[in-house]
């Protein structure tokens, strides 16, 4: 009898073991579709941006293949850089003491 007793308490000990390991096993398996789940939710995203930007591109040259390209050039003349410029008033940049100082030395 004491041996029946000790088989049935390592049965339930085995059982127990078997639960756990069991619900162990289940959150494993959660845990990689839940993974698997979010992976192909980021995957899916980055194929929509994709799609999102080619649209884009093919809008912007479609627009561009109208032969409408901006005719204004500009160009610039020596003289451009060499004419003096006059302000109508002194600048602001410097401070007041930077200007007084200037006023001392003329």
């Amino acid at each position: 009898m004491a041996s029946e007793k000790e088989n049935h308490v390592v049965n339930g000990e085995d059982e127990e073991e078997e639960e756990k390991m069991e619900q162990f096993f289940a959150l494993l398996r959660n845990f990689r579709e839940a993974r698997n789940r979010r992976k192909h939710e980021l995957i899916q995203r980055e194929q929509e941006e994709i799609s999102k930007k080619k649209k884009k591109k093919n809008k912007i040259s479609k627009l561009g293949d109208d032969g409408e390209k901006s005719s204004w050039v500009p160009s610039f003349e020596w003289e451009d850089f060499t004419a003096e410029i006059e302000f109508r008033r002194p600048s602001i940049i410097f401070p007041p003491s930077f200007n007084n100082k200037q006023e001392e030395k003329k």
